[in-house]
């Protein structure tokens, strides 16, 4: 039978949170501290998340869940909730960890519940490049409006950017978990948070130009004809121009393998990379749903679970090649809490948000969405068209044109850019002399280009096998300081060691970030995952022991806690 101890303390006072506009004067007199030992005759039990349930933990606080906050939400549940806005603090300088000079806390009111109202016009999100002189007349005037707003209304361009500066960098607490900040990168609420950022946005635009059709474009990055900054946002004279944009990077082809500096590759070269690296990202990499979307995340857990490989990828490179390096904190987009700041960013993030429609699109009949309720029913706050502080669930996202907007329909070259298989069969795993996993102490700094035979638990699987579970390469224990810009390659097999072409087979993915602060120590660990089934195919390699993995550092500094092989069913 398991057994479980637990102890408790009383330490200090705690307050909960309120939705009043003004901070609770309800106080507890103690705040436990709850020490656990659990035991299952030495097996943790499915889907425990290796740690004392918190549920159980926030029932014992008084039911925070269900008293505190709203009358509807579930007691035994715990999705991310809704900030208190009262308790809204300055995000941490990425650099110092010290509080910026910085004011991203919204007003504060009562929040209600908002209601998905049923399109009856469908907002039209043209791609950038195509948009027409008139389409770019409107985008500005509607951009002017909003910057013409006091800068204490909501709907105004700063209250605006401060969203992403407050959700971002540290200025909220989790309910209920002071100190534990809430963050909707690098984990599941990644999408599903930014889609309804948008989404408001666009209303909020909309409304100020009485125009219920209007629709943000999106910067079509992931095709060779949009590949640019879209030229509408090089305009000085328009309302949508920032000067705080990498001077280097204003008409060239965006590099979506960006390792933070300018390497010389071709313009040739950099759009058959990033056909690949689409191709990796939305195909090979994310036959999975969480490897997509990102890990779970739920009340109670640290920061950066682990994102999804688009976010990681093509997300993080257009933040980082944009941002302007003769900035300290490489401002605007180069940087969570100034990325909003840029109006280009809701164009690049509108790419992001068409790319889950992709995504889902592709999957056909395969599982599209968590069915998990602390993903559906996780929920944040945003401000209206009509001022109101309105209350919105995950669940609702799930369909852009039940949220009433649709894309325009451009070609997509990237579904065609798996790259071709070899003639020969790779020997590069045993011939290679690196060491194997097993001859490896880690951790490891990633300091220089590592290579490590690793083995395969099982080859030359049959095809109804691949069909019904994923080989994964899973580099963990991730170690990294989220103040810097961190990034490393991997490479299955590499025998040329042409690290600068990511167009072909070898490529494997990608981990990268973009800086930004949490509360709590710098450095934190997560971990990746790696499609290998389709990988293995074009390499020939599907009835070897081992593959040589190769990890090239470009930018940052990582440290390794382990590389493996598992097997996921789908």
């Amino acid at each position: 039978m398991p057994s479980l101890s637990l102890s408790w303390t009383v330490a200090a006072t705690s307050s909960f949170p309120s939705f009043s506009g003004k901070p609770s004067t309800a106080k507890s007199s103690t705040r436990f501290h709850v020490s656990c030992n659990v035991r299952n005759d030495g097996q943790n039990a499915p889907n425990s998340r290796g740690k004392f349930d918190r549920r159980n933990m926030l029932l014992g606080l008084g039911g925070i869940y269900g008293s505190t906050l709203t009358s509807n939400q579930p007691a035994l549940a715990d999705p991310i909730q809704p900030p208190d806005l009262s308790k809204c603090g300055p995000p941490s300088d990425t650099s110092t960890g010290e509080s910026l000079d910085v004011n991203c806390c919204p007003p504060v009111k009562q929040a209600v519940d908002y209601q998905l109202p049923r399109p009856t016009v469908m907002r039209f999100r043209p791609a950038a490049h195509l948009a027409t002189k008139e389409y770019i007349a409107k985008y500005n005037r509607a951009i002017q409006l909003m910057k013409s707003l006091e800068d204490d209304d909501p709907r105004s361009f700063m209250q605006q950017a401060n969203i992403h500066c407050a959700y971002c960098n540290g200025a909220y607490d989790q309910v209920g978990f002071q100190d534990l900040d809430i963050q909707v990168h690098n984990c599941w609420l990644f999408f599903p948070f930014h889609r309804w950022y948008l989404y408001f946005y666009e209303r909020i635009l909309g409304s100020l130009i009485g125009d219920p059709t209007f629709g943000l474009p999106f910067w079509n990055w992931d095709s060779p004809k949009g590949m640019t900054i879209p030229p509408m946002f090089l305009d000085t004279n328009s309302s949508i121009f920032d000067t705080k944009r990498n001077q280097n990077h204003l008409t060239s082809i965006a590099d979506l393998g960006y390792n933070g500096t300018d390497d010389g590759k071709s313009p040739l070269q950099t759009v058959s990379n990033n056909l690949n690296i689409m191709y990796g990202e939305m195909v090979r990499n994310v036959k999975l749903i969480e490897d997509f979307m990102g890990q779970p995340y739920r009340a109670g857990d640290a920061v950066n679970p682990g994102a999804g490989a688009s976010e990681r990828g093509s997300h993080t490179a257009i933040h980082l090649y944009v941002g302007d390096p003769r900035e300290r904190r490489l401002e605007n987009l180069g940087n969570f809490y100034s990325a909003g700041r840029d109006p280009l960013f809701y164009c690049h993030h509108a790419n992001v948000d068409r790319m889950w429609k992709i995504w889902r699109d592709l999957r056909g009949s395969k599982p599209k969405d968590f069915n998990d309720k602390d993903w559906l029913n996780a929920s944040f706050v945003f401000y209206d068209e009509n001022a109101r502080l309105v209350r919105v669930k995950v669940s609702d996202t799930l369909s852009n044109e039940r949220m009433g907007y649709v894309y325009q329909e451009v070609d997509i070259p990237w579904l065609k850019s798996r790259p071709q298989a070899r003639v020969q069969k790779s020997k590069v795993a045993t011939t290679s002399g690196a060491p194997s996993i097993a001859d490896v102490k880690f951790p490891v700094a990633l300091d220089k280009v590592l290579k490590v035979l690793v083995p395969r638990p099982k080859k030359s699987r049959k095809q109804r096998d691949k069909e019904t579970e994923e080989e994964l390469l899973v580099i963990q224990g991730i170690e990294v300081d989220t103040a810097k810009f961190v990034k490393f390659d991997i490479f299955v097999n590499d025998e040329d060691d042409k690290i600068d072409e990511l167009d072909k087979s070898e490529y494997a993915g990608t981990f990268a970030q973009v800086p930004h602060s949490h509360k709590g120590p710098k450095k934190i660990k997560t971990s990746i995952r790696l499609g290998l089934t389709e990988l293995l195919e074009d390499l020939d390699v599907e009835g070897d022991d081992s593959i040589l993995v190769t990890l090239v550092p470009r930018a940052g500094d990582a440290t390794i806690g382990g590389i493996k092989i598992t097997y996921v069913s789908t």
